[in-house]
C-alpha cells in the first residue's frame, strides 16, 4: 500500500448509528452489547451529531440523545488521504471519524485502530523490498511477490524461540484485526517462514487455518541458509520452537531498563 491510500480503503464501512430519538437507556446497551464508546447520529442517511459515553457520563441526564448528542463534530470525506485523516483525529483528539460520500451521507466510520493498521500495512512492504533484494543478490536469482493467504500447517519456522509476553500482544493484534502480513520465502514447495513468528504461532494458537503473507516466490527451488540453520537448530515445526515465559521480550527488558535508569 502506497502513501495514497485512501481513508475509504480502511474504514469500517458497517456503522452502528443511533436517531436523535434514541433513549438513552438504548444507546447504553447497544455500547454494553458492542464494546464501542460512541455513535454517529443520523437523520435521513446524513450525520447530525455525535453521542459517547461522555457524553452520558459527564452531561445532565435526559431521556433522548438529541438531548445531549454534540452537534460540533468533524467528519470526513471518503476520498481524503488517511494520512491527513490522522492529522485531523490527532490535532483535534478525537479517536473516530465520521465518514461521508460526495453526497454527504454516512459511508462508514473511521476509528484510532484502522489508522493503526493502515501504518502497519504500508510499512511492511518496505520490509518485504529489503528481503527480496538480498535473496536475489545473494543467490543471484529472480523473485516476484505474492499478498496471498498461506496454509499454516504448510509453513516452515526457523527461529528456535518466542516471547510468551510478545506471542500474548500478537494475539491481541489479531484479534483486533491488527496484525501486519507476514513475509514467507517459497523455495520449490516450500513455505520458509523470514519475519513473523510470533504472529503465526499467535494465529496458530487462535485456531487459524492460514495467515496473511508477502510471499517473495524464488525462480528456482534453492535451500537457503534460513532453512540449514533451522535443521541444525532442530526446528521443523511450531512445535519445535521454545516458548520463553521467563523473560520479556528483548525491546520490553531494554525499555524497563531505561525506566529504572530514568528513576535514578
Amino acid at each position: 500500500m502506497t502513501s495514497s491510500a485512501l481513508v475509504k480503503d480502511y474504514m469500517t464501512k458497517e456503522v452502528i448509528t443511533v436517531t436523535p430519538e434514541t433513549p438513552n437507556e438504548d444507546v447504553i446497551m447497544i455500547m454494553k452489547g458492542t464494546g464501542h464508546d460512541g455513535f454517529p447520529v443520523r437523520t435521513n442517511g446524513e450525520v447530525i451529531g455525535m453521542v459517547t459515553a461522555f457524553d452520558l457520563l459527564l452531561k445532565e441526564w435526559l431521556p433522548l440523545v438529541k438531548d445531549i448528542m454534540s452537534t460540533d463534530i468533524v467528519v470526513a470525506e471518503e476520498d481524503m488521504s488517511i494520512n491527513d485523516a490522522a492529522r485531523v483525529m490527532f490535532r483535534m483528539g478525537i479517536s473516530r471519524l465520521p465518514v461521508i460520500n460526495k453526497d454527504a451521507k454516512l459511508v462508514g466510520i473511521l476509528t484510532n485502530t484502522d489508522i493503526v493498521r493502515s501504518h502497519i500495512e504500508r510499512s511492511t512492504p518496505m520490509k518485504v523490498e529489503y528481503f527480496k533484494k538480498t535473496l536475489e543478490q545473494l543467490y543471484e536469482i529472480h523473485t516476484k511477490v505474492i499478498r496471498m493467504k498461506v496454509p499454516i500447517d504448510k509453513v516452515r519456522p526457523t527461529q528456535d524461540k518466542i516471547y510468551a509476553d510478545e506471542l500474548q500482544g500478537r494475539t491481541y493484534e489479531i484479534r483486533r484485526g491488527l496484525a501486519e502480513p507476514t513475509i514467507i520465502a517459497k523455495s520449490g514447495e516450500r513455505f520458509i517462514l523470514v519475519d513473523g513468528h510470533h504472529r503465526t504461532a499467535a494465529a496458530r494458537k487462535l485456531g487459524c487455518k492460514d495467515i496473511d503473507s508477502y510471499v517473495i516466490e524464488l525462480d528456482r527451488d534453492i535451500r537457503l541458509g534460513l532453512e540449514k540453520t533451522a535443521d541444525k537448530n532442530g526446528i521443523f515445526t511450531f512445535k519445535d520452537i521454545e516458548i520463553i515465559d521467563d523473560a520479556q521480550h528483548p525491546l520490553i527488558a531494554i525499555t524497563s531498563s531505561l525506566r529504572k535508569e530514568f528513576r535514578k
